[in-house]
């Protein structure tokens, strides 16, 4: 009875990033170009992988779902960003809202758990690097992918499920450019306290189980690569890892720092400068680290440019 008074919401306007006229044409130009990079270099590590046999590895599966999945979640939140900079109003249906948030949900779980089996992998490689072939089989990459979407679907399902449950009333304004989770319960009219609760127990374990995972992994290649006796061979163990650890620091710490603390004590300001690491900044800089520090990439674009040419 107490909202019979209040039309419900049919669309959103997405704010975006800021309201500062003179701020708008050189932030488009800014995250148009993050954009044509993110694309460009995840859809070229993904044609790599595909076209060359020495990339058929397990360690290279692990990056191409990687790449695929940044290259999805990535064009899913930035077009829609890069409209509202040269849009007077950049608006979303509420079933636009809707299927974009359990995308981006989906993707970004995913990858929480594609990261934590490239930990495995290499912890597999370094510290059991004779039963590597036999452990990290064409079957057990198989599972571990189809663990790491099933996942990212029943997480999304989950939080897409108790927005649903929501109701929006008068106010339609959404102050982020995309639809995500903290403003959309800043916006509901009726209590948030399950999605509060959903909130902390589902992304705490989609972040802090692989968290710890990966760095249970990282402690047991660093307790390995200390014992080995070449300072080649440590440098070039670290080598291997050092791209993982850049890249999971970046996507972890960006997501924790949004997520893992009630809403109301983050500030849309904050929310939205955290999720430009984790949805703009992080599915750009995978290629990049994963191509400028990997040897076999490098030789793999020398080669697929030569047939080209």
């Amino acid at each position: 009875m107490a909202l019979a008074n209040y039309s419900l919401v049919t669309e959103f306007i997405l704010l975006g990033l800021t309201d500062q006229p003179d701020l708008k044409i050189p932030l488009f130009l800014i995250f148009l170009v993050t954009y044509m990079i993110t694309a460009f270099g995840n859809f070229a590590l993904i044609i790599l992988i595909v076209l060359n046999h020495h990339l058929q590895s397990p360690m290279y599966f692990f990056l191409f779902n990687l790449s695929f999945i940044d290259l999805c979640y990535s064009s899913l939140i930035t077009p829609k960003m890069l409209m509202n900079f040269i849009q007077e109003k950049n608006i979303i249906s509420y079933r636009g809202c809707m299927t974009q948030f359990y995308f981006f949900g989906f993707f970004a779980i995913s990858e929480c758990y594609v990261l934590t089996a490239m930990a495995y992998d290499r912890y597999v490689a370094i510290c059991n690097p004779l039963l590597y072939s036999v452990v990290m089989s064409p079957k057990t990459c198989f599972y571990l992918m189809l663990g790491s979407y099933s996942m990212g679907l029943i997480g999304a399902m989950i939080h897409t499920g108790c927005v649903l449950r929501l109701t929006f009333c008068d106010v339609n304004t959404i102050n982020h450019y995309f639809c995500d989770l903290l403003p959309l319960l800043q916006l509901s009219c009726t209590s948030t306290y399950v999605n509060e609760i959903e909130l902390l127990i589902v992304t705490g374990k989609d972040i802090i189980v692989p968290t710890v995972i990966i760095f249970t992994s990282y402690g047991f290649i660093i307790s390995s690569i200390l014992k080995i006796q070449s300072t080649a061979g440590r440098s070039k163990a670290f080598s291997t890892c050092s791209s993982h650890i850049i890249a999971v620091s970046m996507f972890f710490g960006s997501s924790a720092f949004m997520y893992l603390k009630p809403s109301s004590a983050v500030s849309m300001d904050e929310a939205k400068f955290s999720s430009i690491f984790y949805s703009i900044v992080v599915p750009m800089m995978n290629p990049l680290i994963y191509s400028l520090r990997n040897k076999d990439v490098k030789v793999a674009f020398k080669r697929t440019l030569n047939r080209i040419l």
